[in-house]
Formats: structure tokens, C-alpha cells, sequence
């Protein structure tokens, strides 16, 4: 690991970066088990401990011990995995407070998507199967969805979003490039590499790629329907080919950050924390409509992003 982790975006501590939460206490708790803070598996014939819900616990017990208890205010937030484990956790999180203490949650990049892949498969629901058999994640899913659901089906969040409970804003990428990328279109199911070129840059998409993207569009819009329709609840889906927005100096916050009517994230995340305003969803028109995007593009092979305007 990283010895030292860069806080920028909304965890910035710069009022012209972070106009909201520069003043806050900030902590980042490092994703480090595999399976969102959820697991609670074991193989003892090989020593594997799969502890993740063990340590987000042990987290939150030094920081309540450290001060976190007296909150006013607080906000659990993560991205992509982190983002998952955001959701998976945020009414937990919400029961360690008072009543008085105003509790919300963020995920950022992590409304994966049980969609079907370019070959009709299902690449993400089958990675998500797995990771629920070797962490054993089962006891540790929103039981109002395993009460009606699979344990896989409880991991995918268009399954339990709407049984969460504490409030929660939903920042998502309508084309999220790492679901593109590893999700839709992974080399298994495009052994012919149709979608190389368009996997490496979205405008080298032809007509019937850019359509598959537009279902995967639709699909999502679908999933947050009775999501949005909660007054506590937030949403900013904006029509950029990215993944991970909170913590990106320069879509969180900066003059050229991705906006939707004349807001950009950060200011669509503050009214809703703070209330300051009673409409606080947000839903970018189809692409290519949104030119304030900064795209996100595959730089190397090994899959790693950068970004691009």
C-alpha cells in the first residue's frame, strides 16, 4: 500500500477546492479485504481469513473512540468498491450515532449493474458470485433482500438501494468506463476484439456499440427509479465516460468540472447534505449531449485510466 494517499476532491481541505467539507474531519479507511467490508469467510485448511465486515468494524470502534461519537454531522462516503461498501454498510453506520446526529451516505461509482456483457453473458453477476461464495457475505446483506433474494442478488445494489434507510446520494457515470471496460466488454466475451478500439476511446464507437451503451444507459435509469422517487435520497447521473468522480481534483470542484444544468458535483452533493435545496435529482440527457465531461480513456494494457477531455 500507498505510504501516503492523497486527499483531494471532496476530502480536500482547500475552500476554493472543497467549499463544503474543506473544514471537516476527514479519514480514509482503506479498502483492504476484497469484498467491500462484507466478508466473514474462512478456509481453515489454508489459513484464508476473510474478515472485511470485521474490519470496517474495528474501524469504526477506534474512530468513535477517537472522537467521531460527538459528531454533529457525518458522512460515509467511498468510491467504486468503497462505493459498494458505502451502501452495504450505511444504515450500520447510521445506528453508531444519536438520533440528533445528521447522518447521510455517497456512493461514487458503484451502481454496478447485473447487465448482460456484448456476448449475452453475464460477466459482472458471475465475479459477483463468486466474491459471495469465498467471503461468505450472505449474513452480512441488507436481510430485506435476502428475505426475497439470492445472497449474489443481494450484492448488486439495484437490488437493495431502495431498502436503505439512512439517506443516500447515488453519483454514477451512465457509461462507468471500468464497467465498459470489465463488465460489458471484457476480453471473454469479445474474442474477436470488436470492441477494442471503442473500449480504448468511446468516439471510435460505431452506431451499434454506441446503442448497446445507450440500453446500458437505460438499464441504469430503470434501476433508480423507485430510488429517486425518495425525497431523502440524491441523485447525479451525468453522461461521461468516467468512473469515480468525488475524488478527482478535476471533476469534484474546478471551473471545466462536469456539470448538469448549471451545477457540478460538488454543489449537487452540498444542497442535498446540507438541504439547501428540495429537488436533488439530477439526470444528464443521452450522450454526446454533455460537453462539460472529462472522459476517462484506457491508457495501458493492465487497465489503468486516465483522464481525458
Amino acid at each position: 500500500m500507498e505510504k501516503v494517499l492523497p486527499f483531494v476532491g471532496i476530502l480536500s481541505d482547500k475552500p476554493d477546492e472543497n467549499p463544503d467539507f474543506y473544514n471537516w474531519n476527514r479519514v480514509k479507511l482503506r479498502y483492504c479485504d476484497g469484498a467491500s467490508f462484507s466478508g466473514e469467510g474462512h478456509d481453515e485448511a489454508s489459513q484464508l481469513y476473510l474478515r472485511g465486515k470485521r474490519i470496517w468494524l474495528a474501524g469504526m470502534e477506534d474512530l468513535m473512540a477517537k472522537g467521531m461519537h460527538n459528531a454533529d454531522q457525518a458522512l460515509l462516503s467511498g468510491q467504486s468498491a468503497g462505493a459498494l461498501a458505502s451502501m452495504l454498510t450505511c444504515d450500520d453506520f447510521r445506528e453508531l450515532f444519536p438520533a440528533t446526529t445528521k447522518v447521510k451516505c455517497l456512493s461514487d461509482a458503484g451502481l454496478f449493474l447485473d447487465a448482460k456483457d456484448v456476448s449475452g453473458g453475464h460477466t459482472l453477476r458471475n465475479m459477483f458470485a463468486s466474491i459471495v461464495r469465498l467471503h461468505m457475505v450472505q449474513k452480512n446483506l441488507l436481510q430485506s433482500c435476502t428475505s426475497r433474494l439470492d445472497p449474489t442478488s443481494c450484492f448488486l445494489p439495484q437490488n437493495y438501494i431502495d431498502d436503505i434507510k439512512t439517506p443516500l446520494f447515488l453519483l454514477n457515470s451512465a457509461y462507468d468506463a471500468w464497467q465498459i471496460l470489465e463488465c460489458l466488454a471484457p476480453p471473454a466475451a469479445d474474442p474477436n476484439n470488436d470492441w477494442h478500439n471503442c473500449k480504448l476511446d468511446h468516439m471510435q464507437c460505431n452506431t451499434s456499440q454506441i446503442q448497446f451503451l445507450q440500453g446500458f444507459r437505460n438499464q441504469m435509469l430503470d434501476a433508480i427509479e423507485g430510488f429517486s422517487k425518495s425525497k431523502k435520497n440524491g441523485v447525479f447521473i451525468n453522461s461521461c465516460f468516467a468512473h469515480v468522480q468525488t475524488e478527482r481534483k478535476g471533476m469534484w470542484f474546478a471551473y471545466n468540472s462536469p456539470m448538469i444544468g448549471n451545477k457540478r458535483v460538488a454543489e449537487t452533493i452540498g444542497d442535498w447534505y446540507f438541504g439547501r435545496t428540495r429537488h436533488n435529482i439530477a439526470i444528464d440527457c443521452p450522450y454526446p449531449c454533455d460537453n462539460t465531461c472529462q472522459n476517462i480513456a484506457v491508457e495501458h494494457g493492465d487497465g489503468s485510466l486516465h483522464t481525458s477531455m
